[in-house]
């Protein structure tokens, strides 16, 4: 009788459905013209260093988990997706992505197309292995775009699929470029820019930006955008 109880109870837990993730992450980075591969280090050291630092994880484990992406962005035919998605619910998790991170070769060095990288980011979120509360893409770039679609366009076909976009603009290039994504990028329920004064400040504004991103509470449940 206990036999069967056990078993009927692993049964059961099988198959309950996966919980949800917090917060379902896409990262698209800029790899355009301007990124020299010094600047493209730091970003993406920049990146795994966030994901090992305690700070970080362990708002990650206090939303119950993420899911999250990189994808490098520069001309509309060379978007491509570089780390898969990868669940994170703790610190060994965690260190895993920073090291895939790392292990990235850059995928292009075209133009600065943002409209499209934000619409292939989107996109992604119907390949989620598991569903989110909320869904996000995190752009980050060194200049305004100039070829492709315009960001505009594709900021609110994303925020009326339900998709925040948050910005981290990096200065080195343009000063202004904080305003150009509050006006052209940015969009969705708590959207925010943060601004890194140059690439040698990235890890820095990337921490504080993913954190940030982590710690919002969203509400309803959704399996994926379409």
């Amino acid at each position: 009788m206990r036999l069967a109880a056990a078993s009927f109870l692993v049964t059961f837990a099988a198959a309950l459905p996966a919980p949800a993730a917090s917060v379902a992450l896409v990262l698209a980075i800029d790899v355009s013209e301007s990124v020299s591969v010094e600047r493209y280090k730091l970003q993406h050291d920049g990146i795994a260093r966030a994901f090992e630092t305690p700070t970080l994880t362990d708002a990650i484990e206090a939303a119950g988990g993420i899911e999250t992406l990189v994808l490098e962005w520069s001309d509309p035919d060379k978007v491509r997706v570089t780390v898969d998605w990868t669940a994170i619910h703790n610190r060994g998790a965690a260190t895993a992505f920073a090291t895939a991170v790392r292990a990235t070769k850059r995928s292009s060095a075209g133009l600065t197309a943002i409209g499209s990288a934000m619409l292939a980011a989107g996109a992604a979120f119907a390949h989620l292995p598991e569903p989110a509360a909320h869904l996000v893409i995190d752009v980050s770039g060194d200049g305004m775009a100039n070829f492709g679609v315009p960001p505009v366009t594709a900021r609110d076909e994303l925020v009326g699929r339900g998709i925040t976009i948050n910005g981290l603009a990096i200065l080195s290039e343009e000063p202004w470029l904080a305003d150009y994504y509050q006006n052209n990028v940015v969009g969705g329920p708590a959207a925010f820019v943060l601004v890194a004064e140059s690439y040698d400040s990235f890890a820095e504004a990337i921490l504080r930006k993913l954190v940030q991103e982590v710690a919002a509470r969203p509400g309803a449940v959704v399996a994926g955008a379409r």
